[in-house]
């Protein structure tokens, strides 16, 4: 393994993992509604973190419920070549697999592994990105028992070890307070000024439409209304507030009272072609 002499630019950091509800390709949208300027950035319901990389702030706050994930961006803060090396060498391992069912069985093998490892260990995170990278359609996805059971993908030759981006993204996160806990939590430090991006597991826009959330719990409507409690607390302390949602009535009618905007988003969740088209979603600011 051959490792960077150069300097690492923080700027070229991108997601290291793909997630369920990821705005990687809202972007361009999204940004029409970011405020001019802002001081300390802080992002509940994480993910994968797409706006929050592309955004690139000098201060930040993130978290997530997902204990793995969160255990995952510290590790990558404190012990990237540590993770680094371990991803390489899974790697070497996956690569010289003869074919796609020796790998799906290798893939099997250490997603059960996976979940019978406690959250925070080492070894879990260096397989969430594995399996993050050879899974199907690259999702995150938990039974009502909190195993991850996403099936094999059939990637050939994934790039699990992306060391440049990996020592990028370490690099950043140097001054980003880290933490697994609710949104509530992370934005109890938050003054005026700040700008706060909510992006929650997704109202259902009818009562058949029960994907969610990526993880075991789930996320009702009064969990929903609880949230617009927050959005609006943080918007009478002056901070700069944005938020994600479906464009259901029941996310119309919980923010009547700030600015509502429609954008086009495409669905990929759905492993049918025919459930990915594009469908409206709403983002909501108090400015």
């Amino acid at each position: 393994m051959k490792s960077e002499d150069k300097k690492t630019d923080t700027k070229i950091a991108r997601p290291f993992v793909k997630w369920v509800g990821g705005k990687a390709r809202l972007i361009p949208e999204l940004s029409k509604h970011f405020p001019d300027t802002y001081n300390d950035y802080y992002e509940p319901f994480v993910g994968g973190g797409a706006l929050f990389f592309f955004l690139h702030p000098k201060v930040a706050h993130i978290s997530d419920l997902n204990s793995t994930l969160i255990a995952t961006y510290k590790i990558i803060k404190s012990d990237v070549d540590g993770l680094i090396k371990a991803l390489y060498e899974i790697q070497e391992h996956y690569y010289r697999l003869s074919d796609l069912e020796e790998k799906k069985n290798y893939y099997l093998e250490l997603r059960e592994e996976f979940n019978n490892l406690k959250s925070g260990d080492f070894r879990k995170s260096v397989l969430l990105i594995f399996l993050n990278k050879t899974c199907f359609n690259g999702m995150y996805r938990e039974n009502s028992k909190g195993g991850f059971n996403v099936p094999f993908g059939k990637h050939d030759k994934p790039k699990i070890s992306d060391e440049n981006n990996l020592k990028a993204i370490s690099k950043f996160l140097e001054k980003t307070e880290i933490k697994c806990s609710s949104y509530e939590e992370i934005t109890k430090s938050a003054k005026a000024g700040d700008f706060i991006y909510f992006d929650p597991p997704y109202h259902p826009l009818n009562p058949t439409s029960s994907f969610t959330s990526y993880q075991a719990g789930g996320f009702s409507a009064l969990d929903q209304e609880q949230l617009r409690d927050e959005f609006r607390r943080l918007s009478e302390l002056g901070c700069k507030v944005m938020l994600s949602n479906s464009d259901a009535p029941l996310i119309n009618e919980l923010y009547k009272d700030f600015n509502i905007n429609k954008i086009y988003a495409a669905r990929s969740i759905n492993s049918k072609g025919n459930g990915r088209g594009k469908i409206l979603e709403v983002v909501v600011t108090n400015y």
